[in-house]
């Protein structure tokens, strides 16, 4: 996962601070799921650097549970969402990774949901004096490039390079 491979590139790169990181994201959550679980799962921890990735499935359950739309997180609740894990997190930095698709086609209906999720959250980092991070650059990048499905066999879920290359911009994003 993109939080192995940047434990790692940091352990490597700043071995002197000696961070631990906790990976308590789980396949397949909204972010009604990560609220459900925050106190437990974040706030039990103290942690002093909280990095959430969150708001893929958010996306995906539109599309991918149409017969089910009680599972689909509609733009405005997952902007609340956001809001109360900004609000209630106990860190000192807060970084939000955008969500993400590994489609270089701006307009295909998934891609777009998920770029609007993403100036959603970028909009509540900026209001929360919390700082973000776009993978979906990042993943445009790489696209530029190579085709999607070297990176991303369904244009969700990176292989090791895609992990790498989030793990890289978090990394570098934390260390400054």
């Amino acid at each position: 996962t993109y939080a192995e491979a940047a434990r790692r590139f940091l352990r490597a790169e700043r071995p002197e601070l000696n961070l631990r990181v906790v990976n308590m994201g789980v396949s397949g959550n909204t972010t009604r799921d990560l609220l459900a679980r925050f106190e437990n799962d974040v706030v039990a921890l103290r942690p002093d650097v909280l990095v959430v990735m969150i708001g893929a499935n958010d996306v995906w359950r539109r599309f991918d549970s149409p017969a089910r739309p009680e599972t689909a997180v509609p733009l405005k609740e997952y902007r609340d969402n956001l809001r109360e894990i900004a609000d209630r997190s106990p860190a000192r930095d807060l970084l939000f990774l955008s969500p993400f698709m590994v489609e270089p086609d701006r307009n295909e209906p998934m891609r777009a949901c998920m770029d609007e999720c993403g100036k959603a959250m970028a909009a509540v980092a900026d209001a929360a004096n919390a700082h973000f991070l776009d993978v979906q650059a990042v993943f445009d990048d790489l696209l530029s490039h190579v085709h999607s499905a070297s990176i991303a066999w369904d244009r969700i879920h990176p292989d090791h390079a895609g992990h790498y290359a989030i793990a890289r911009a978090v990394a570098t994003r934390l260390l400054g």
